[in-house]
């Protein structure tokens, strides 16, 4: 049982300054590949020449956008928190490294800040929340991604490229289990539609390979691949993109005029694969002889789920309790009152970390218009890399 709940809480788990010789020659690589905006764009090469502001950096795919928004030739600035611990990224290298608190607006726009006026012209947004809880979803996902917005247009920017989420398709259509972090980046996206200063693309990938390959370890230590079963044999199916196709995505999106004010769902080249089919997979990559699957009942997220919110609910009740007995020490009933809504909003979170996984459990992540697929990454070269 230990080994479910870990499993059910792994779904939910699955947001340098170049020295002068290189800088130079990225400089003259973009003057090689930079394009006039009325030129047709080329998918994974086009520059444009414009100064390129990733927030997000730190982040798994933000770190691929700098070193793919570098490559092409872009000067790239990466926003980070901590300067010193960035400056040892390897994906970082050939990038101008600024500290800025995204959370706080007016730093943002300051003398010397990444948004100061004329800075930028293009901004990729790779900011995620790390919890999915409704706190830091709307702190992080609209707000914070808000903030680099107004900043951006405040700096005179001209494009800002999103970095959102396929599932967001559920808050849209108002699923009774859309996810919190889902209506965070539903409110973002409006709030980027609305404006008129900046051209926008919205890119909204599948699932990241990383996210896919989690049980890899697992299997090769003799476990078996543990999939949710929807009943009647069927589970979820997904075509994941790879990080470093993603981020050339991103990136295409500053060059190509097709994606501006433009929503781009995104997946991998591959068709999409069932979780049962991507377990037998693994075992086929890392030579098992035979595939060994376990396939659990979808109600035993349910049953987490519901005793998480049941707890949450009830500590909550027990907060707000204003029976207590004549001449009860204050300190003690605030004390209480508070230790118990803390408590409530802890089991709340992990519910809504449970509904996390549940929706990636059922939902299927998957694009079939071959224009919402790309790149070249494929999944089994990847769980061979990774093997």
């Amino acid at each position: 049982m230990r080994f479910l709940v870990s499993l059910f809480f792994s779904f939910a788990a699955g947001v340098r300054i170049a020295s002068p010789p290189l800088f130079a020659a990225t400089a003259v690589a973009c003057r090689r590949r930079a394009l006039p905006r009325a030129v047709e764009a080329v998918p994974g090469e086009s520059c444009t020449g414009e100064k390129v502001v990733v927030v997000g950096a730190t982040g798994y795919i933000g770190k691929a956008v700098v070193r793919e928004s570098v490559r092409r030739g872009y000067a790239t600035t990466a926003v980070v928190r901590d300067a010193a611990k960035a400056a040892g990224e390897p994906k970082f290298e050939g990038a101008r490294i600024a500290t800025a608190d995204v959370c706080d607006p007016p730093a943002l726009g300051a003398a010397g800040s990444p948004f100061e006026k004329g800075a930028v012209d293009v901004v990729i947004s790779c900011l995620a929340s790390r919890s999915g809880s409704k706190k830091d979803s709307f702190a992080i996902d609209y707000q914070a991604t808000l903030n680099c917005l107004d900043a951006a247009r405040a700096a005179g920017a001209r494009h800002f490229v999103l970095l959102s989420a396929f599932c967001v398709k559920s808050a849209e259509r108002k699923d009774p289990y859309a996810l919190q972090f889902q209506y965070a980046k539903m409110e973002f996206e409006a709030k980027l539609r609305e404006q008129t200063e900046m051209t926008y693309s919205i890119v909204r990938p599948t699932a990241f390979f990383k996210s896919v390959s989690g049980q890899l370890e697992v299997v090769n230590s003799g476990a078996p691949f543990v999939y949710f079963d929807l009943g009647e044999g069927r589970c979820a199916t997904c075509n994941p993109i790879s990080e470093a196709d993603l981020a050339a995505a991103l990136v295409d999106t500053v060059a190509d005029k097709s994606k501006e004010n433009a929503l781009w769902n995104l997946g991998g080249p591959d068709d999409g694969l069932s979780m049962k089919q991507q377990g037998e997979m693994v075992a086929e990559v890392l030579g098992k002889e035979e595939a060994k699957l376990l396939a659990v009942p979808i109600g035993l997220f349910d049953v987490i789920i519901g005793g998480l919110q049941g707890g949450a609910d009830l500590a909550l009740r027990a907060s707000r309790f204003d029976a207590w007995p004549e001449g009860a020490p204050e300190w003690l009933v605030k004390g209480l009152a508070s230790g118990l809504a803390g408590l409530a909003q802890s089991l709340e979170d992990s519910a809504e970390f449970g509904r996390i996984g549940r929706y990636y459990a059922v939902e299927d992540m998957l694009t079939t218009d071959p224009a919402d697929k790309y790149g070249r990454g494929a999944r089994r070269p990847h769980h061979q890399r990774t093997a």
